[in-house]
């Protein structure tokens, strides 16, 4: 279903990436997977109603609370609670939603797709980033 080409140009052209669900906690997967992009140059908008700032970026309840426009809404939730994120992404003009590995929701990417959106399921940003782009070195 995921197509690397897509991938990779939606990974080239994106600047702006909310995060719906990231965690605050470290020991969480979706910290470091976020922390990755932040490092590779993509602005971060945690999306998290129970964080006031997390990886020093400030945290917005949810998608329409988010002053800026937005090009990526990478999903970090479970697949049943996708179909809401994807309405709100939709009414936010948003390019991409990107749902992490393990979360697939084919009715939510048929809503996503038919209001024009891109959607990438299943699928880590930070592996196909690695894979496909590669990381930026680390400047000393």
């Amino acid at each position: 279903m995921n197509n690397d080409q897509m991938m990779k140009e939606i990974l080239l052209s994106a600047k702006t990436i909310a995060s719906v669900g990231l965690s605050s906690n470290q020991e969480k997967e979706s910290y470091w997977i976020v922390s990755y992009l932040k490092e590779q140059g993509y602005r971060i908008i945690p999306v998290n109603p129970t964080a006031a700032e997390i990886l020093g970026e400030k945290a917005y309840p949810n998608l329409s609370a988010i002053p800026d426009s937005v090009d990526v809404v990478q999903v970090f939730r479970k697949p049943e609670d996708v179909p809401p994120v994807v309405a709100e992404a939709v009414k936010i003009g948003a390019k991409v939603v990107w749902m992490q590995e393990g979360i697939v929701n084919e009715e939510a990417a048929k809503t996503a797709r038919e209001a024009g959106l891109q959607v990438v399921m299943n699928a880590c940003m930070r592996s196909a980033h690695r894979r496909l782009i590669g990381e930026k070195p680390v400047s000393l």
